[in-house]
Formats: C-alpha cells, sequence, structure tokens
C-alpha cells in the first residue's frame, strides 16, 4: 500500500532548529526595525511630554501603599529601568515579515495612545521621594526625560509587559528551549521591578500598567492563538 501524504510529510526531516529560526528572524529587515524602533520612541515621547505639559485637570498624587514601603530605594536599579529601551526592540526583532511589523506597531501605538489619553484625562504624578536624588549619578538626566508626572499607569511597566507577552509568544512559535523564555520572564519582572526600586512608579502605577497590557496583548495575540510553527 503506497503512503498516504499526510504520512510522507511526518517522515520528513524536522525544519531547523530554534537557534537557525531565531538568527533569520532577527536578521530580517534587521534596520528597517532598528529604525522603526527609534522613531517609534521619539514619536511616543512628543505625545508624552505634551500631556505631561498641558494637563486639562489638577494633577492627581498617587497614594503610597505597603509594596512601596517594602521596596526600598535602589539606586543601581536605574540600569534595569533603563534597559527597557533596549528590551522593547526584542518583539519587532523577532517578527518575519512586513505586515507582522506594521501590525506590532499599531497595537503597541494603540497601547500607548491609551495610556496618554489616561495621562490627559486623569493626570497623576508619584510622590516627591523623601531622599535627595541628585548625589545620584544618572537620576538627574532621569527626572528631567521620565518626569515624576503621568505615573498611572506605568506605561514602562505597560510596554515592557506587552512585550513580554509577544516575546513569550514568538518563542513557543519558534521552538526556543524554556531557559530562552524564561530570561525573557525574568527580564520584564526585573524591569517592573526597578519602576518601583528607582521609586519612579508606585505600586498602582505598576498594576494598571500590567493591566493595560494584558488587555492590549489578548487583543493582538488572539488571532495568532493556536498558531503552529511557521514555514521558515
Amino acid at each position: 500500500m503506497n503512503a498516504s501524504p499526510s504520512s510522507a510529510l511526518s517522515a520528513r526531516s524536522p525544519g531547523p532548529p530554534w537557534q537557525t529560526l531565531l538568527v533569520q528572524r532577527m536578521r530580517y529587515l534587521w534596520w528597517l526595525k532598528f529604525l522603526g524602533v527609534c522613531a517609534f520612541m521619539w514619536l511616543f515621547f512628543i505625545g508624552y511630554f505634551h500631556t505631561l505639559r498641558n494637563p486639562l485637570h489638577d494633577v492627581v498624587v498617587m497614594p503610597l501603599t505597603w509594596l512601596d514601603h517594602a521596596v526600598a530605594f535602589q539606586p543601581q536599579a536605574l540600569w534595569v529601568y533603563l534597559s527597557l529601551w533596549a528590551y522593547v526592540g526584542v518583539a519587532p526583532g523577532l517578527l518575519l515579515t512586513f505586515r507582522e511589523l506594521v501590525v506590532y506597531a499599531l497595537w503597541i501605538g494603540a497601547l500607548c495612545i491609551a495610556g496618554l489619553a489616561c495621562f490627559l484625562l486623569w493626570p497623576t504624578a508619584v510622590p516627591r521621594p523623601a531622599m535627595d536624588l541628585s548625589g545620584y549619578p544618572g537620576f538627574a538626566l532621569l527626572q528631567g526625560v521620565d518626569a515624576a508626572g503621568n505615573a498611572c499607569p506605568s506605561l514602562h511597566v505597560a510596554t515592557a509587559a506587552f512585550t513580554a507577552l509577544w516575546v513569550e509568544h514568538l518563542m513557543r512559535v519558534i521552538g526556543a528551549p524554556l531557559w530562552l523564555r524564561s530570561c525573557n520572564g525574568l527580564w520584564v519582572v526585573a524591569i517592573v521591578w526597578s519602576t518601583m526600586a528607582t521609586k519612579q512608579h508606585v505600586a498602582l502605577d505598576v498594576m494598571a500598567g500590567v493591566l493595560l497590557a494584558l488587555v492590549f496583548a489578548a487583543l493582538s495575540l488572539a488571532g495568532r492563538r493556536g498558531q503552529q510553527a511557521e514555514v521558515e
């Protein structure tokens, strides 16, 4: 009896290893991905500073919780905090087609617009830290770039969590091992922790940022759930 087409396909050798698929994805239109992420950040900060400087209502200072008191100020967390600007490039770096890049940009752009709308309609700020941060290298610059306003929801947390969920999905698609996917999880957890350890955000900001990310990640990934390993 002749073998069926399905059995013939199953008898074929497995596809490329995950390392090969990872490199292929990272190399695809790398220059466009790099320029696109830079342009996106530039546009984002235009909107960020506009809402920061032009609140429609009085600014509300976010209350502290027990968790805020439990997380002590850690100046070394600044480097983890700043690593977000590299981390947000991981998900687009793993995308394989131009259409996917456009769709991803639209979704994360919508997330940022939703956050900026919250800042515009409900201006918030974190409480002034009890300690003087001027003596810590880098914090004076950070206060100028990422000011205490535009606090809730934390878009630092929201974009990090949104990125993490997309990276997890794409890592599964290429069959990446658990240890590599765990690194992704540890990185996003470290970024979330750093927002509180640097006193740039309070716990309520973080929770709202995570919720915002979950909503937009669920919507954006809904059409991709159940997707099998792609033909690279």
